[in-house]
């Protein structure tokens, strides 16, 4: 951990972040050369992959063409690091609207619509449902408007996959399927997205 004097003036020894490298983020690898997490994608604003390349932390794998400056110092800003020493990947995977969103492939799980969504408890929170993995699914507005606090049946619905508690694994699986909008070109032989290759 950096006490915080050096933490200060690694932040203030660099010049103010001009426009041009504010889209800079470096893809972090794990020792193992797999990206840290696919759900986010692990990304770290270029800040971040510069001191982390001071500390010894990680081995720069591929550069942008832009350089920041220091009184002492020029670097090119990292596109890609891997880490020198392996993270164990967290197994429990967060209850958190996106992984609920991304588990459930970004669409509705009553009529298959993509867009527009929100989340619905299948067993309603006024009939004793709970805001768990297994309760909760996502929903586009009008679906959910329909179900209301009704039952699965009373509504006449129904899911088009039952809600379940994925791991950690099955949320990688899952990320891989949906990649961010941009990538940069450094990025894509550290990536293994589930996308038909190019012949």
């Amino acid at each position: 951990m950096l006490d915080r004097s050096t933490d200060a003036e690694f932040r203030t020894s660099f010049v103010r972040e001009p426009s041009a490298l504010r889209h800079c983020p470096a893809l972090v690898l794990n020792a193992d050369f797999r990206p840290l997490s696919y759900y986010p994608l692990s990304l770290w604003p270029w800040q971040e992959s510069i001191k982390a390349v001071f500390l010894d932390r990680v081995l720069i794998l591929a550069e942008y063409e832009e350089v920041v400056r220091s009184q002492r110092a020029a670097i090119r800003i990292p596109s890609v690091v891997v880490l020198k020493d392996y993270v164990k990947p967290q197994k429990r995977v967060a209850f958190t609207r996106f992984n609920l969103f991304l588990r459930d492939e970004f669409c509705c799980q009553y009529c298959g619509s993509k867009g527009d969504l929100t989340f619905d408890h299948v067993i309603p929170r006024s009939r004793g449902g709970v805001t768990s993995w297994d309760n909760v699914v996502a929903a586009c507005a009008p679906c959910n408007l329909k179900k209301a606090n009704k039952s699965l049946r009373q509504s006449g619905m129904a899911l088009r996959r039952p809600p379940y508690q994925p791991d950690a694994e099955a949320m990688q699986r899952a990320g891989r399927r949906f990649p961010p909008n941009h990538l940069h070109d450094s990025w894509v032989d550290f990536l293994y997205w589930d996308a038909e290759l190019e012949a």
